[in-house]
């Protein structure tokens, strides 16, 4: 579900008395980026064959380099190093590193696919977490067994038993194998990406919901299939989107701390908002933050994730609810929309324009900035190379923005221009 559209409703005609105004002129269009600009095509092709030496370059400047992001490019333009020597220097795939991953990936589709059984089993009555997703171009409505909590909880309990109890790894287990996971983890991903670009030709799950742009690189990176899928549960974005890396992603963090105190014989208390928030520069720079320092840097991530969570919470509420509820104490405004599926069918969308979704019409966006920005400084300001982050992260959000609005204003036609005359701006109010 894109980041404005507040809730779906089943095809009925309108009870508010308002107007459902006019649907898309083109049915199940909206779904799809039919034509791709230059800049979509260029930014494509950049991330196809560029992204992970860009994160190689990155982990090999802190590696080699003190982390600075200019001295890899000065000794290379010196003739002082070469890109040989560089990769030399630095660890390469390992068939360890490809055994560990594997049986990190095969523990997540176990407890992804098992959990849900294992529940029903032992819990009376548990009906589990299924949710719906949005409506598809194609006017279907998939379901989700929503258990990423329950596994997140399993893989960490585990992970703290070991550190305490069993020790059949080391803690630090994952900064030690970095680089050769991070190749593994990019060898998964273009396989995932080259079997999702086949599965989609030879044997999709609906084929309604392909959509072919006429350019191989786009189709290849956006994907073809609006929800593939393995069966009736195993779903390719939800399980990737979720599993194995967000799983990961706390401990990393809890990983790198384990080497920060292994090697000085102490946690820094940036290393600990980086484990708060987010994080994984720290390890070999310890950086000792002001307490004003760390109190902003805390004070600004807590304040995104309120704003993230809120934001994406009341577009929850408001669509479970179909605006029988309250917001911000009072009951929630929307611009009723309709829309066409590539079925035939018309359907009705409310658009939220209360509480943060009245402040703009991707807050929620805000907010994952504003957390971005505090994981970043959190290091420090000693060097750029953490600031990355931020500037990915604003490039690619608001990219998001544009294309979300593109496909709701060809989804809603004229209903999404009274929406953005309702909530006229979409990250900053006042700016943009």
């Amino acid at each position: 579900m894109n980041g404005t559209e507040a809730t779906r409703r089943r095809t009925q005609p309108s009870t508010n008395g308002k107007s459902a105004g006019k649907a898309a002129e083109e049915p199940g269009q909206w779904g799809r980026a039919w034509e791709v600009d230059w800049f979509s095509l260029m930014g494509v092709i950049s991330l196809l064959c560029f992204a992970p030496f860009i994160v190689f370059y990155f982990i090999m400047a802190c590696d080699q380099y003190q982390c600075s992001v200019t001295e890899p490019i000065l000794d290379l333009l010196s003739g002082e190093a070469t890109l040989s020597s560089i990769f030399e220097r630095s660890p390469s795939f390992t068939w360890s590193a490809a055994k560990l991953y594997a049986i990190w990936v095969s523990f997540q589709v176990f407890l992804y696919m098992c959990i849900p059984d294992f529940l029903h089993k032992i819990i009376p009555g548990y009906v589990g977490g299924v949710q719906e997703g949005a409506r598809t171009p194609a006017g279907l409505i998939n379901k989700y067994e929503i258990n990423g909590l329950q596994c997140w909880l399993i893989t960490h309990v585990l992970w703290f038993a070991n550190a305490h109890y069993f020790h059949w790894f080391s803690p630090t287990i994952i900064i030690d194998n970095w680089i050769p996971l991070l190749w593994c983890t990019n060898i998964l991903g273009y396989a995932v990406s080259t079997f999702a670009f086949i599965k989609a030709y030879l044997f999709p799950t609906n084929a309604e919901d392909c959509k072919f742009t006429g350019n191989i690189f786009y189709n290849y990176m956006m994907g073809i299939e609006f929800n593939p899928r393995i069966g009736k549960w195993f779903d390719f974005k939800l399980f990737f989107n979720g599993r194995p890396g967000i799983v990961a992603w706390t401990l990393i963090n809890l990983s790198y701390m384990a080497k920060q105190q292994e090697l000085y014989g102490h946690v820094t208390n940036s290393m600990i908002l980086v484990n708060v928030l987010q994080g994984l520069y720290l390890v070999y720079h310890p950086v000792q933050l002001s307490d004003a320092h760390a109190l902003s840097v805390l004070i600004l991530g807590l304040a995104g994730y309120y704003i993230f969570r809120s934001t994406n919470h009341q577009k929850d509420l408001f669509r479970r609810t179909e605006g029988a509820c309250s917001i911000w104490g009072s009951k929630p405004t929307y611009i009723e929309c309709s829309y066409r599926s590539s079925d035939g069918g018309v359907h009705k969308s409310k658009l939220l324009t209360s509480g943060f979704w009245g402040v703009a019409r991707h807050f929620n966006y805000t907010g994952d900035l504003m957390g971005s920005l505090a994981y970043c400084a959190a290091c420090g300001f000693g060097h750029l190379l953490p600031y990355f982050y931020i500037v990915y992260m604003t490039i690619l959000l608001v990219h998001r923005c544009v294309r979300d609005e593109h496909r709701c204003s060809s989804k809603y036609g004229k209903d999404w221009k009274k929406y953005t005359d309702a909530v006229p701006y979409r990250l900053i109010p006042g700016v943009f």
